[in-house]
């Protein structure tokens, strides 16, 4: 397969992600339905958390001035009653509110009860144990900013404040366009005749953007018909992202890049990826284009290496770091020097087997494998015993 040019994948995708804005729709929704979506707002505490000052421990609420001198030689005797005045205690637990004239909470350890009095051999100072108003969160403070991501802790945090709603982006919406005369739609109950294979990259594109914060829109199959494609690509321009399944290689019938070019502007047909050399990127209307080969194992490395980021700066989604594993390699890699290879291993611990490093049409050993080895295109490969970063597929 013969490309005129061959993209380095990191300026690839520079570029393909400078044509990519963020969107602009918004939705609000029940604070409890908004874990791992993206405020569109920055948020301010509507009031103090604690609202009161509140125990720390359980224990006695006390007047720090008359525990003064205390000490195991010179214990001092309080008694134990519903208020706290000079010379009384009043007794709480964790989370209550501390009475107004006391300035401390004595822990229960630390004292001996005498019928209604406490013995207590130790001073403390004014504060300890309390809680004081707006400890925790301060009314007006900026509790989350604007394009942060909830976690179920933040939502403990907005409810803890009587946050009930909040403002969000809208999931991004991700066209789906599998084409190719060969392919047949889901489900596959039968064997395919010779020559027709399911379209099973569909599947695994939308399982991919509703895993990554998007809405899949899933299309019929369209053959290799350069009027039909641009057809489609033109129908869903709608969507905040469009992903097409084959058609970007340099056969006659490969018509999808041209097809984009067309439309918009095709900024890169051939990256320096292995597997997935036929990628394509490109962005028409404001619509970012990602043309991936149909390949399943070829796919899915484009998939990785350009579609999870633009995805997420479509939707304006943090882009978070890949989980990896530090792991040494129990046999070698080869790769291809110009080109960022992605190696298929299985963790046995800290150790790295090398499943399979070429066949790009078989995804069987995507779904064996527990990550990558990604190797940068300036290296030849590894060697055994190497110490290796794993990037995990979850």
């Amino acid at each position: 397969m013969l490309f005129r040019e061959r993209t380095d994948v990191g300026k690839a995708k520079e570029m393909f992600l400078a044509e990519i804005k963020g969107m602009e729709k918004t939705e609000l929704l029940p604070a409890t339905s908004s874990i791992g979506r993206v405020l569109s707002t920055s948020i301010l505490a509507p009031r103090n958390v604690p609202h009161y000052r509140r125990s720390a421990m359980d224990g006695f609420a006390v007047r720090s001035v008359d525990l003064m001198g205390a000490s195991p030689t010179n214990p001092v005797m309080l008694q134990v009653t519903d208020e706290v005045i000079e010379g009384t205690c009043a007794p709480v637990n964790t989370g209550d509110c501390v009475p107004d004239d006391a300035d401390a909470v004595l822990m229960m350890e630390d004292t001996i009860s005498i019928g209604d009095m406490i013995e207590i051999r130790a001073q403390v100072h004014p504060g300890k144990n309390v809680g004081e108003i707006g400890e925790d969160v301060r009314k007006n403070e900026i509790i989350f900013n604007k394009s942060h991501l909830l976690r179920p802790c933040d939502i403990a945090v907005l409810a803890s404040l009587g946050i009930n709603n909040v403002k969000v982006y809208a999931k991004p919406i991700v066209a789906i366009i599998p084409t190719g005369k060969d392919l047949l739609p889901l489900p596959g109950d039968d064997v395919p005749p010779p020559g027709k294979t399911l379209d099973i990259n569909s599947l695994m594109i939308g399982e991919y953007v509703k895993k990554w914060g998007g809405i899949a829109r899933y299309c019929d199959i369209v053959p290799e018909d350069k009027q039909l494609i641009e057809d489609i690509i033109k129908a869903n321009l709608d969507t905040d992202m469009i992903v097409v399944s084959g058609g970007t290689s340099v056969g006659d019938k490969d018509y999808v890049p041209a097809v984009v070019e067309k439309l918009g502007k095709k900024l890169v047909h051939g990256v320096g990826l292995s597997p997935g050399k036929p990628t394509a990127l490109g962005v028409a209307d404001n619509v970012p284009i990602l043309c991936m080969p149909g390949y399943p194992a070829a796919g899915l490395v484009a998939l990785f290496a350009f579609g999870k980021s633009a995805l997420r700066k479509a939707g304006n989604i943090p882009d978070i770091p890949e989980t990896t594993i530090r792991a040494t390699l129990s046999g070698k890699i080869m790769s291809r020097e110009g080109y960022v290879s992605y190696a298929r291993v299985i963790l046995d611990g800290d150790i790295a087997r090398p499943l399979m490093t070429a066949g790009a049409g078989i995804l069987s050993s995507i779904a064996k494998s527990d990550g990558f080895v990604i190797i940068p295109e300036n290296v030849e490969g590894y060697e055994e015993g190497s110490k290796v970063d794993v990037v995990l597929i979850e």
